[in-house]
């Protein structure tokens, strides 16, 4: 998803000369953060250890500041239609409260970007891009809104978002004081009400003091979670309030440990698995891509003739040891010199959950079969790995 966690791709360049700080930059100051910079942002990385924040999301709770993301609103009658054909899914059928995970494409099927798009209103639906392509992506969106009724607004500069992932993440926000469902009357248990009953992938209009927040049960970690959009001037004492009910069960998490939490979960990241020179099918997302809707959208008639036969394929893989494969790794059919290259390493890490190397890779549609074993040439060793199914790590509850 997008949610990208804030390694550098080949999209990451700054969209202004001047460097970008969060709304929250004292607060990760003031915690001991390390900072990374990104398409101009200065993000933490991490606050002390990658490992000890990557299994606080798995067992209690981690916070994350994504307020690095860009967030562009489509307004009017003809939104839903302009999405339609903007995007390569059928935005119009999701209800108020829904989100979909979508792509922007190309006209030649490459990906742009992915995106997750909220329909917050009859006629009024908010797209979260990567912060790599946020800008790239309001212009594109601004174009092939062209003759629809909608007007297309970048709201980035005026939205934070804070992302509370982790088994723990919800009775830490039903103990928090101060939230409240939207509206007159600003009432705390209906928040809880709504909170409770609150689905993967949905999300409630709500009030944290009396300032509005978008309440989302999305999430890139493959934990259950939480998303909080919220003013850039409250982030502030929304951060420390979550910090200070959760205790020792929210730790502040940075984008290190977020990289390796969504790998292990298998979820693709721009740059590294996502680029306009693959095609979603490639990438195990055609399920993403809606052929059935009516009517032309762009890059239809790229996504219908496929890719070619030869095209490779994302797969993931899964070795022994302690030897773990990175980015542009390259992956043999065998370990002798004379072995064929097969593809190249997109993401690879240890994975702290399950204690052995596994990395995500495209490879040719012959060598991807579940079970193949494949070698990985990891700084001039060649490395056995498995061809398995992703995700690797999936909860389960």
């Amino acid at each position: 998803m997008t949610n990208d966690p804030g390694t550098t791709s080949p999209e990451a360049s700054a969209d202004d000369a001047t460097e970008r700080l969060s709304p929250l930059d004292a607060v990760h100051r003031a915690a001991g953060a390390a900072f990374t910079d990104f398409a101009g942002w200065q993000m933490p990385v991490r606050y002390s250890s990658d490992l000890a924040e990557h299994h606080a999301v798995r067992t209690t709770s981690g916070l994350f500041d994504l307020s690095h993301m860009g967030e562009i609103a489509l307004i009017g009658p003809g939104a839903a239609a302009a999405l339609d054909y903007a995007l390569a899914g059928k935005l119009s059928a999701i209800e108020i409260g829904q989100a979909k995970y979508s792509l922007l494409l190309a006209a030649d099927g490459g990906i742009i970007d992915d995106l997750v798009v909220y329909r917050t209103g009859d006629d009024r639906y908010m797209v979260v891009a990567n912060a790599s392509n946020a800008r790239v992506v309001a212009d594109e969106l601004r174009t092939r809104a062209t003759g629809f009724d909608t007007i297309v607004s970048d709201e980035s500069d005026d939205i934070a978002l804070i992302a509370l992932q982790g088994p723990d993440a919800r009775a830490v926000l039903l103990e928090i004081p101060g939230f409240g469902v939207a509206g007159p009357g600003n009432d705390a248990e209906d928040f809880d009400a709504k909170l409770e009953a609150l689905k993967y992938y949905r999300a409630f209009a709500a009030a944290f003091e009396g300032e509005p927040v978008l309440v989302a049960r999305t999430g890139y970690t493959g934990e259950d979670g939480f998303e909080l959009y919220i003013a850039p001037d409250r982030a502030r004492r929304l951060w420390e309030a979550i910090v200070e009910t959760g205790g020792p069960r929210v730790v502040p998490a940075g984008l290190a440990s977020r990289d390796t939490l969504r790998l292990e979960a298998g979820m693709p990241l721009y740059g590294h698995e996502l680029s306009r020179d693959i095609l979603p099918v490639q990438a195990g997302l055609g399920r993403v891509v809606a052929l059935s809707k009516e009517g032309d959208f762009v890059g239809r008639s790229a996504i219908e003739q496929g890719p070619a036969a030869d095209a490779p394929v994302l797969v993931g893989l899964a070795a022994q040891g302690r030897r773990a494969a990175r980015a542009d790794y390259e992956v043999y059919d065998g370990e002798g010199a004379d072995a064929a290259r097969v593809g190249v390493v997109t993401s690879g890490a240890l994975s702290p959950t399950l204690g052995h190397p596994v990395a995500m890779a495209f490879v040719a549609p012959d060598a991807a079969e579940t079970g193949r074993v494949l070698y990985v040439d990891v700084r001039g060793t060649r490395v056995a790995a498995s061809v398995v199914p992703l995700p690797f790590y999936k909860r389960t509850t």
